[in-house]
């Protein structure tokens, strides 16, 4: 095992001074007024927010989630992150981030009212659109918290409490800390710059981490390793992955990742990978379909210049983001799978020596990973690097909560003559609230797993009917909103705590998910058609503006009234098109990284094809038909 050299110490700790440092310095840019502090006064070019909504969304708790994925599923696991979905960036990038950026508004909820107008349902639709938004930043935040305490605990030199766990929380507190304060100082601007530079020290140490994968691993030591079907993407009707062969062939100190890897299947329930694909597609389909969640993402398109730059910013993320990073988590894998076994087996016999049981921990790759094979200096920068994920995912979620608090509750309904330096001291106090509950709930988590699968089934399958209807059906009101997200933030808030009193089982949000989708599209359909239209003039202003494609006649009849050239969008089918061919392309670029690092040449060289293909394909149905302002 490495240990903490004084240059790693100097390395990190200069990091973290500069990151603070210039989080303080560019301070001043976000000064003045809420769209400063918030969008950085939509000045900054699309790929500077390209890359910084890459760096926010390279996080370290995701990271460590991957990582073991990657060693359990083998290149299947690919699929798996369309929990989230993670296509919902093609979505973005081909056809929702230009409706969602047209509007000029500066919240997500600030936009419900341009979509309903400001009537009693509307008034309500707003109120829950930002409940679910504030639920949301905490429910990122304390993902955050849980993952860098593991990490930052597993390498520093001083132990603040005797018990691991709360050693871990503690440092998890430490770096909160710091992180609130210049990501509350320096609001979008500071988020922005530091992540930034964050980005390109995190490019480093995925390069580093898979050269060293590179290597160390000889693609007989990695064969021997994994189960056959563990390198294809392929699936059918089964998992078929022989792990049970690799418990009775390995060597007996290695014997503990296949075993352990059984019983994470025979957990998470995906050995009928089939079924478990297809809930996959059907909610992410829907979740993409429904448009960027209120988070750093939406902030980010709010933020671009123009409707065709928040496009180009989706597009940009994918593009700079999957294989960098993928590189990264293989590198992890592969290393893990072929010499972490002793490590888990010496752990495993302590365990049984103290009469307890011992149970695997794929979170803890990632910084075993670096610990064990970084070199002094080498290792420094992976810490900076790492730590730099969590910081640009923390402080961009952070910069979004105050956004809803000061614009959509203090500013809209108790004091809208408040001036700007009074709303500027309120985001601060808002954002250090926020931090402070997000720690308290952190605090209470063990398991990465755990609060991925609330947030991507629960949280975000509640938020999903309203927010596609409202885009897609002119006759959706504030009422039908309102009810359907309530109905649906209810149900997540009920399966977060919900035990089954016999077996302790949790509710299996994928499986549940078309049953609350099922329940929440009846009540936004009632609720809708029971209650009065929105008012016809609001729902010209917004479909002038943004111009969906969907059912839309009536609105469009009564806008051609006034307009007589106003046209309907016919762009459905190039834009599904162009979804199909995006998600192949972020699927490849995701592959592509993984063949690279175990070898498989030919695979790699397919993926590549293929990338190269759906690029020059997008560049003429994408990229040469973007436009700002509707036909």
């Amino acid at each position: 095992m490495t240990a903490l050299h004084g240059i790693d110490i100097a390395i990190v700790a200069g990091y973290v001074l500069l990151t603070i440092g210039l989080g303080f310095w560019v301070a001043k840019l976000s000064s003045g007024n809420l769209s400063n502090y918030f969008l950085a006064g939509n000045k900054l070019p699309w790929w500077v927010l390209g890359l910084s909504n890459a760096s926010g969304m390279f996080d370290v708790a995701g990271t460590m989630w991957m990582v073991g994925l990657l060693v359990v599923y083998g290149l299947k696991s690919v699929f798996i992150p369309w929990l989230w979905p993670v296509f919902n960036q093609i979505f973005l990038m081909m056809f929702l981030a230009i409706w969602l950026r047209r509007s000029g508004k500066l919240t997500g909820a600030e936009w419900i009212t341009f979509r309903f107008g400001d009537g009693l349902g509307a008034r309500a639709s707003h109120l829950i659109n930002v409940v679910f938004a504030l639920i949301m930043v905490v429910g990122m935040l304390a993902f955050g918290f849980l993952g860098i305490g593991k990490l930052v605990a597993e390498f520093s030199p001083w132990k603040l409490a005797a018990d691991p766990v709360l050693n871990d929380k503690l440092y998890g507190l430490i770096v909160v800390g710091l992180t609130t304060v210049y990501s509350v100082k320096g609001g979008m601007y500071s988020v922005v710059m530091t992540e930034i530079l964050q980005f390109f020290i995190k490019l480093i140490v995925c390069i580093a981490i898979a050269w060293l994968a590179f290597t160390l691993v000889s693609p007989e030591a990695l064969k021997a390793a994994i189960p056959d079907g563990w390198n294809k993407l392929a699936f059918g009707w089964n998992l078929d992955l022989d792990w049970a062969r690799v418990a009775e062939t390995a060597k007996p100190e290695n014997r503990v990742v296949a075993t352990s890897a059984i019983d994470t299947i025979a957990k998470e329930g995906h050995s009928y990978f089939a079924i478990f694909m297809g809930l996959m597609v059907f909610q992410g389909f829907f979740k993409a379909m429904a448009g960027p969640a209120p988070n750093y993402d939406m902030q980010r398109l709010l933020s671009a210049k123009s409707p065709t730059e928040a496009a180009k910013i989706s597009g940009f993320v994918n593009l700079v983001l999957l294989f960098p990073r993928y590189l990264m988590i293989a590198g992890m894998a592969v290393l893990a799978l072929v010499f972490i076994g002793p490590y888990w087996s010496q752990l495993q016999a302590n365990a049984a020596a103290a009469g307890k049981p011992f149970v695997a921990d794929f979170d803890a790759i990632l910084p075993w990973v670096v610990h064990n094979y970084m070199p002094p200096g080498l290792l420094g920068i992976a810490l900076a690097g790492l730590l730099s994920a969590f910081m640009a995912t923390y402080s961009a979620s952070l910069n979004a909560a105050p956004a809803y608090v000061v614009n959509d509750i203090y500013r809209k309904y108790i004091k809208p003559e408040a001036d700007q330096k009074s709303l500027m001291r309120l985001s601060y106090l808002t954002s250090f609230l926020f931090a402070v509950i997000a720690a308290f709930i952190g605090w209470q988590l063990t398991s990465i797993n755990d609060v991925v699968t609330w947030i991507t089934t629960g949280l975000y399958g509640g938020y999903t009917v309203a927010n596609v209807v409202k885009w897609y059906w002119w006759r959706l009101n504030g009422t039908g909103y309102a009810a359907s997200m309530a109905l649906g933030v209810v149900a997540a808030m009920w399966m977060a705590v919900y035990k089954d009193p016999v077996t302790g089982a949790a509710i299996d949000g994928l499986a549940a998910f078309p049953w609350l989708f099922a329940a929440c599209l009846a009540v936004a359909v009632i609720g809708s058609l029971v209650t009065k239209p929105t008012d016809m003039e609001t729902l010209k202003a917004f479909y002038k503006k943004t111009r969906p494609w969907g059912f839309w006649g009536p609105v469009l009849k009564a806008l051609q009234e006034d307009e007589p050239a106003a046209q309907p969008n016919r762009d459905f089918g190039r834009d599904m098109f162009n979804c199909l061919v995006g998600v192949v392309w972020q699927t490849a670029l995701t592959a592509s990284a993984i063949f690279l690092m175990i070898r498989e040449m030919d695979k790699f060289l397919i993926t590549l094809a293929v990338i190269v293909v759906c690029t020059v394909v997008m560049k003429f149905t994408w990229w040469d038909r973007l436009r700002d302002e509707p036909a």
